[in-house]
């Protein structure tokens, strides 16, 4: 097995002036699954592109066996829009798709001995690839992601991106890899389909599984490794996520009293050598006691507590007045929308939704279901919004949605990186932030930047080169200044490390106001919702139904278990 085994071998990797790992040896065993966790900007995706050989190192070396088969999860959801999905499937297997391809050349040419001998060879690839059963193979793995048999045929660009990003997965798994890396894949998916990948991760692929992810629960799930890239290093944990900060936790703490040990003896050492170092007698005793204090010095610096480049933001929402005990009402709402071709899709036809002061609404359902479009249509329906935040929602075709007394609408949108771009040209971020509160000290517009980690520095970086992690605290940043009494969130958590979501978790929980909220990560769903919206997509013409529980997610999942296990 040993010749399975990915090594890193003292690998060193600079990002400009910023060192990401300095001298790192590791390796991943075959049929581990490891969670590779760190905070947004420590090197997590760096690592996945340099295991797939997109990135080099710029020290040291990774060894990957040339026998092993690497698939890879790409974000690129747009590259094969014109392909058949069926097809962006079979594609996962690169020698079976070539070999087909080319097959379907030659069998239009005119048929020589040549061209007839090649045939035969394409016929002995196909085979051994699986080949005839290509369809078959791919449709199933379609069918478990969700995407169902009458779809097959149809174009990707006719996907909506979550639904891509399944297709995307299919192909990577149908490619049947021996290792897997994959760079959040949930970020995208609903919560039916996370439940398949797990599943699917944990019985189903036998393979070295290196899987980059900010959702504890699924780490939790699947992982029987963290690797944890932190401070220039990367250390594997055994066990899954929760073992890994029970580990961190007692192992700087166990480092924490040793240093504090240490430190007392080097401080009755240092007492021995200051009134006996003059002593002629005693001069040998003192001079090994500074010995012993260097010794002891250095053990504090190696072994005392690590550094960590993990920060938990401080994320407190308020507000000056509550609002009355009616938030928002929708009745009888509709909305379609119509694609270049003419084609209509009703998402919503004659839905219904109160929401009561205090309410913390989980919105759930399936991709494509309208979980973003109810969010938007009821923000886009209040009166007092920004022309920024009115650019990311959409107004009913029919029905009525109207805001109760004293509401304040704070939004938070999905396409985080897009809609900061748009308002923040040539901005940094203190400049962005200033601009919703222009009559707010700036000590205080700098103390909000501070709580969401752009202190210093960091507050003066420009919002156009922002990750995707940046640019969502920076827009919760935004919510902060506004102090809004209703906050509706859609995917808030999507690009956050998972110590800027417990933050985030911290200020929602504690928030006095209502929240309505979409999310995949359960660990969110579970500990906040108060409420559960659940959608379900009809056939026909219908749009979705809006089935609304009055009880946690807990209670919730219950009820539906119970409902399964009656069809059953």
């Amino acid at each position: 097995m040993h010749g399975r085994v990915i090594v890193l071998d003292k690998v060193t990797k600079r990002f400009g002036p910023k060192i990401l790992f300095e001298n790192v040896s590791m390796q991943f065993d075959p049929g581990k699954r490891y969670g590779l966790t760190g905070a947004n900007g420590a090197g997590k995706s760096t690592l996945l592109k340099m295991l797939e050989g997109n990135e080099d190192t710029d020290t040291g070396a990774i060894t990957i066996p040339g026998n092993l088969r690497l698939g890879v999860l790409r974000q690129n959801h747009f590259e094969y829009e014109q392909e058949r999905i069926l097809d962006t499937v079979i594609m996962g297997k690169k020698a079976l798709w070539s070999a087909m391809a080319e097959k379907e050349r030659l069998l239009l040419a005119e048929v020589t001995d040549e061209v007839g001998v090649r045939l035969g060879e394409l016929e002995g690839t196909i085979g051994e690839e699986d080949g005839y059963t290509a369809e078959g193979d791919a449709a199933e793995l379609l069918v478990g992601l969700g995407i169902p048999a009458d779809k097959h045929e149809s174009k990707m660009n006719a996907l909506s991106g979550g639904y891509k990003l399944r297709v995307l997965i299919a192909q990577v798994l149908y490619g049947r890899p021996d290792v897997l890396l994959l760079d959040e894949p949930t970020n995208h998916l609903d919560l039916e389909s996370i439940r398949w990948l797990e599943h699917f991760l944990i019985n189903e692929f036998k393979g070295t599984l290196v899987v980059v992810s900010h959702d504890r629960h699924f780490l939790n799930s699947v992982a029987t490794h963290i690797a944890d890239v932190d401070y220039q290093t990367i250390t594997v944990y055994t066990g899954n996520y929760e073992d890994f900060v029970d580990a961190k936790y007692e192992n700087n703490q166990r480092a924490a009293s040793q240093a504090a040990s240490a430190k007392k003896k080097v401080a009755e050492l240092q007492e021995f050598v200051q009134r006996f170092g003059s002593h002629a007698s005693k001069s040998k005793q003192a001079q090994s006691r500074v010995k012993q204090i260097d010794k002891l010095k250095d053990d504090i610096e190696a072994r005392g507590p690590k550094r960590s480049s993990l920060v938990r933001p401080f994320i407190k929402f308020e507000f000056d007045k509550p609002s009355g005990r009616d938030v928002v009402r929708m009745e009888n709402a509709s909305k379609a929308f119509t694609d270049e071709h003419g084609k209509v899709t009703v998402v919503y036809k004659g839905a219904s939704l109160h929401v009561n002061r205090g309410d913390k609404i989980a919105v759930t359902g399936p991709n494509g279901a309208g979980k973003s479009t109810l969010l938007k249509l009821i923000v886009g329906a209040f009166g007092g919004l920004d022309n920024d935040t009115k650019l990311d929602t959409v107004q009913a075709d029919a029905g009525e949605i109207r805001w109760g007394h004293d509401t304040s609408v704070g939004y938070f949108t999905q396409d985080a990186h897009e809609a900061l771009n748009r308002s923040a040209s040539g901005m940094n971020a203190f400049q962005w932030l200033y601009q919703w509160d222009t009559l707010a000290p700036q000590e205080h517009i700098r103390g909000i930047l501070g709580r969401l980690l752009f202190s210093g520095e960091a507050g003066l970086k420009a919002a156009a080169t922002m990750s995707g992690g940046e640019c969502a605290r920076l827009l919760l940043a935004k919510l902060l200044v506004l102090k809004h009494n209703v906050l509706v969130l859609d995917e808030p958590t999507n690009h956050l490390d998972i110590e800027s979501i417990e933050g985030l978790l911290d200020g929602l929980k504690s928030f006095t106001g209502t929240i309505v909220f979409v999310s995949h990560d359960r660990h969110v769903v579970s500990e906040l919702a108060t409420r559960v919206v659940e959608l379900r997509t009809r056939e026909g013409d219908l749009g979705a139904e809006i089935d609304d529980f009055g009880g946690n997610y807990e209670e919730f999942l219950e009820r539906k278990g119970r409902q399964s296990a009656k069809k059953g």
